[in-house]
């Protein structure tokens, strides 16, 4: 598989991450198999969170003999069962220590802030957590996960080696918002939401579902390759791909044999130019002023 610089840092990460939210209710077993089996086709980059259900404990027990074969991000914000509000710094400080012990190691690759607020992070005390966890050792470097204006305040600080945001052909702000200062920077981007949760595969969503917005702005959209479900998958996948600055996609799964079926739609690398660019100006003609980055 493909690897790519992330950023400044010393790390070369595969183009496929994995994103650790759907295992969170998962069963041992079936995801001693999904990671293994993703590990196997080349993938190098594992990204979990606090409040991911089981999912750091899971992926703590399912790859404890293989930590030198991946790097391992997590995120950090939610209280998730912690006696302090979210955001509060000493909850924060406490739900690290939780992440290493629940993934059993003495240290992760990236902590990120997750989803936080440019009002939070003014205050600086937030920032002021991760950055001990640097010095401490428990992490070789931080980041931010989130999106729009909020997200262009975080890399205004200048303090983060990381950027996760989401990206995809259904959610394009960070494209021109904050995606170029990232680069300028040397922040390494990873784009989550790559393939707009495929949206587009269903006929009806209820307003309550996650991929609510997705669906309807693709409705909107109404890409000519959507027409047949993996064709999509892979235009969608290419496209996220394809933009300048991005090093690594994470996909979510509990299917244990999504992983070869992902890294074969990308043996084709990176879109062609022309197809990129039509993508990118039907968003242009279409998106509404509130076609914001989705959290």
């Amino acid at each position: 598989m493909e690897r790519r610089a992330f950023g400044r840092t010393d790390m070369q990460v595969s183009v496929l991450g994995f994103g650790g939210a759907e295992i969170g209710q998962s069963d041992q077993k079936t995801v001693d198999r999904l990671l293994h089996s993703a590990i196997d086709a080349g993938l190098n980059m594992i990204d979990t969170a606090e409040c991911y259900g089981h999912s750091e404990e899971i992926i703590g027990r399912a790859l404890s003999g293989r930590r030198d074969d991946y790097y391992l991000f997590t995120k950090c914000g939610h209280a998730s069962g912690l006696d302090y509000p979210d955001w509060d710094p000493v909850m924060l400080a406490q739900s690290i220590d939780r992440s290493l012990k629940r993934l059993q190691v003495d240290h992760v690759d990236v902590i990120h802030l997750h989803s936080c607020s440019e009002e939070i992070l003014r205050r600086g005390d937030v920032i002021e957590v991760l950055k001990r966890a640097k010095e401490q050792g428990k992490t070789r470097y931080i980041g931010y996960s989130g999106d729009s204006t909020d997200a262009l305040y975080a890399l205004q600080t200048g303090v983060f080696d990381s950027f996760e945001t989401s990206l995809n052909i259904a959610d394009q702000e960070a494209i021109d918002l904050t995606i170029p200062l990232a680069m300028k920077q040397g922040i390494g981007v990873i784009a989550k939401r790559p393939v707009a949760n495929v949206a587009w595969k269903n006929e009806t969503l209820s307003e309550q579902d996650y991929a609510y917005p997705y669906w309807i702005r693709l409705g909107e959209l109404n890409y000519d390759f959507l027409a047949d479900v993996q064709q999509g998958v892979e235009t969608a996948l290419r496209f996220t791909l394809s933009t300048p600055g991005v090093a690594t996609a994470i996909v979510g799964t509990a299917n244990p044999d999504r992983w070869e079926q992902n890294a074969a739609l990308l043996e084709k690398g990176q879109l062609p130019e022309d197809i990129y660019e039509s993508i990118r100006n039907r968003w242009r003609e279409v998106a509404g002023a509130d076609w914001v980055g989705k959290v």
